[in-house]
């Protein structure tokens, strides 16, 4: 039996044991596969297997049916549809031993995206099996290939953020797995995400902006649609905990503490958040002051504004200068603090209320500067 009887056969017995919601498409493979419309059939079968209910059957497609014409398909497609089955295998090391092989199938100088692409989708699966020395290799020289690319297929940016932020959080650095989670959303549509997916994304990334000792704005997360994924679930007092955290506000963070400890990764870091809610509070209140005049600022004030006692406020002012959240200075004899700068914020509604009621004041400063300065020397309004 030659090649063409052979997957003629293939799609006649698919075509027969298949549900009748995706028996057409066999009759449809037959169709194009005959009269070699490459294109069609690629996209035809792309379609196929993104159909949930198809996945008994993408295993079979692959080996029984695309493999015999692979050498007309794009390659990123093809390592695509590989990795579609082996998402079915029963063994994650049988998956990786797979996606292995495809990588060096399509190790070739013109498919050079698709063998970076399969050697990710190698080390997604050696992450599964804890094996963090190879994935982590296996990021390192799939960043140089991305790198050396010309043009890029989003399909392999986004292969590559996810696998890197999920070894991120297998090794609980927190700031580098909101780093490249963020960046892997840019990349994608969400709306693809499954709805477990996208709580799962954004529950991580709530727990990674907390916790990290980088991340002080919490912006990029607040202002994306993932967070809203977290609206109507158990977790939904996560979104309250960034908002309270990202104004600085001690009082609401400090209301949520009994959610907070069902979280056990966050109790076991409640000292850390306590200093942190404090750093974002100063933070909070030098930049409530930009613009007014104010930049020195009395070492009880900043006691007030941070429930801390006053003999602890000049090492918070220290550990904020440290991180680049603010920048000034310290007068230890006068207890008192002068800030030049504060790190940019992502403001919310009240925030920008604030921001607008320092503007009309600031308005008010000039138009009276401008009256003094005509009565003063009115030869210059002249």
């Amino acid at each position: 039996m030659d090649v063409d009887s052979k997957v003629g056969a293939y799609l006649q017995t698919q075509l027969r044991e298949a549900p009748a919601e995706l028996a057409h498409f066999f009759t449809e493979f037959e169709d194009l596969y005959e009269r070699k419309i490459w294109h069609q059939l690629t996209k035809l079968v792309e379609t196929f297997i993104n159909i949930p209910e198809a996945a008994p059957f993408r295993i079979g497609i692959y080996n029984e049916f695309v493999r015999d014409w692979q050498k007309y398909m794009n390659k990123v497609k093809l390592v695509l549809f590989a990795l579609a089955a082996a998402r079915q295998f029963d063994s994650i090391s049988a998956a990786a031993e797979f996606m292995e092989k495809i990588a060096k199938e399509v190790d070739q100088p013109e498919s050079q995206e698709a063998h970076a692409l399969a050697l990710l989708e190698s080390a997604h699966f050696r992450l599964l099996l804890n094996d963090l020395d190879s994935t982590r290799d296996t990021l390192e020289k799939c960043q140089r290939m991305v790198e050396s690319f010309a043009t890029v297929d989003p399909v392999i940016y986004a292969s590559f953020y996810r696998v890197c932020a999920d070894y991120y959080k297998a090794k609980a650095s927190f700031g580098q797995y909101y780093k490249n989670a963020l960046l892997l959303l840019a990349c994608i549509d969400i709306q693809e995400l499954t709805v477990e997916d996208r709580v799962q994304r954004a529950y991580d990334l709530s727990i990674a902006a907390l916790l990290s000792d980088t991340i002080y704005n919490f912006g990029d997360l607040l202002s994306h649609p993932i967070i809203d994924a977290l609206k109507g679930t158990e977790h939904e007092w996560m979104v309250a905990l960034l908002l309270a955290f990202n104004a600085g506000d001690i009082g609401k963070f400090e209301s949520l503490t009994g959610s907070l400890h069902s979280q056990p990764l966050l109790a076991q870091q409640e000292s850390f958040l306590q200093q942190k809610i404090r750093l974002m509070a100063l933070i909070e209140s030098m930049f409530k002051r930009q613009g007014t005049g104010a930049r020195t600022i009395p070492f009880g004030v900043v006691s007030a504004e941070t429930k801390m006692p006053v003999n602890e406020i000049e090492h918070l002012v220290m550990k904020a200068l440290s991180l680049g959240l603010i920048r000034g200075g310290i007068d230890q004899v006068g207890q008192q603090i002068t800030v030049q700068w504060v790190q940019p914020r992502y403001l919310g509604k009240d925030q920008i209320k604030n921001l607008m009621d320092r503007l009309v004041q600031w308005e008010g400063r000039v138009i009276e500067t401008a009256q003094q300065m005509s009565q003063t020397t009115p030869e210059l309004f002249a």
